[in-house]
This record gives C-alpha cells, structure tokens and sequence, in this order.
C-alpha cells in the first residue's frame, strides 16, 4: 500500500512539477479558433496521447523504472539524452525538462535510493537534462511501483494536466472537463497496457499538427502559459 500511496503522491495533480504552467499547444489552438468547445478538447486530448505522450513518454516511463531497477545509471543518462533528441520543439522540450527537473527537487528532500541521488547529480552537472518521463520511470524503479499502474497514472496525470489547462483557457466548467477525463480512460487503460514490454527501439512519436502548434504558441501576443 506505501508503494501505491507514494505513486498517488507523485502522479498528483498537486504535485509541484509545474505541469499547471504548461498547456503543450493547446492555448495556440484555442487562440486560433481550432478548439473552441468540449469535443474540440476531447479530440486535442486523444491526439496528443495517441501520437505523442503515449508512443514516447509512457513507454520512455517503463524503460526508465527498468533501468532504475537495475541500477543502471549509465542507461537513464542515455535514454534522458534520447527523449532529449526526439522532442525537437523547444516549448516541449523545455516544459519535460523543468517538470523532470522540478520533480527531481522534491524527491532529493524525500527518503529515496542512492540512484536517484547521482541522477540528480547528473543533471544538475548538466550532464542529463532531465526530462519529467525519465525522471517519474527512475523513481518508479527505485520504490518499486507496479509498473502497469504507474504508466496509467503517468497518462492520466498527463491528461489531467492538460484538461485543467482547458477548463482556464474555455468556459467549459468542471462537469465538462470530467465528462472528458472519463472518456479518456479506455485510451489511457490501452496505451498503458501497450507499452509494457517495449524498449527504447520501441520509442516513436508522431503529432505534427501538435508540434506545429507549440511553435505557434511561441508568437503569441498574449499567453497564459509557458508551451
């Protein structure tokens, strides 16, 4: 149960990971028009878990927790500097760097293994910069979370996030953004279950309407978040 609380703790929406400043190209789409309502959300929610968050950070997540369970410092460096290369839109990459790097500064004032204390090391050397997935899968194998549960609760605080980011930047209201999160389960539940057993050759993304509008939220007169 300590195991299961300590995931709860960490996928939480009241986590200070920062995930709140971000809407990962949403606001762009609602700035142009593209998202004005409830289904407009729902559909930007599956896409960004189906070609993004889905094929690269739950399964960036899982390969993470195993390599922290095999005490394998060396391969999370590596794999930290592989998600580093893959999210080539720098709002993107800087939001999965602050988030890993936030979260990171919790867990070092936490009791947590030797492991996590020479990641931290590492990135704050500069040596790893430290992205949310990698950082999330690391802590996941040093406290042995379960690892089917913990890519669920990686999406759905994911999920959360950006549902939350909607529901400041459209007059949705809470009913709404629940009606969404509900809808997303069998996506997340699928997405979990499929990336168990991959490997870092298993690692893909493909969102390019998504990337594109990230770039665009970068010209934004006016913003409300940071990507």
């Amino acid at each position: 149960m300590q195991q299961f609380l300590s995931l709860l703790q960490f996928a939480d929406g009241l986590f200070p990971a920062g995930a709140y400043a971000h809407s990962f190209g949403l606001e762009a789409c609602v700035e142009s028009g593209q998202v004005s309502d409830a289904a407009g959300v729902e559909a930007f929610l599956r896409a960004f878990l189906k070609g993004s968050v889905g094929p690269t950070d739950a399964v960036v997540v899982v390969c993470a927790r195993r390599a922290a369970a095999a005490e394998g410092l060396e391969s999370l460096v590596t794999l930290d500097a592989d998600v580093d290369a893959m999210k080539a839109v720098s709002e993107l990459r800087d939001a999965s760097r602050q988030m890993g790097r936030q979260t990171l500064r919790v867990a070092a004032n936490l009791p947590r293994a030797p492991l996590i204390e020479r990641f931290a090391r590492a990135v704050a050397e500069g040596v790893a910069p430290g992205h949310h997935a990698v950082v999330f899968g690391a802590i996941g194998g040093t406290l042995n979370w379960d690892s089917l549960e913990m890519t669920g609760a990686y999406l759905y605080s994911a999920s959360a996030a950006l549902v939350g980011a909607a529901l400041r930047l459209l007059p949705l209201g809470q009913l709404a953004g629940q009606r969404i999160l509900w809808n997303a389960q069998p996506l997340i539940a699928e997405l979990a279950q499929e990336a168990q057993g991959r490997t870092e050759q298993d690692i893909w993304s493909f969102a390019p309407a998504l990337e594109i509008a990230s770039m665009m939220h970068a010209r934004l007169d006016a913003r409300l978040f940071r990507s």
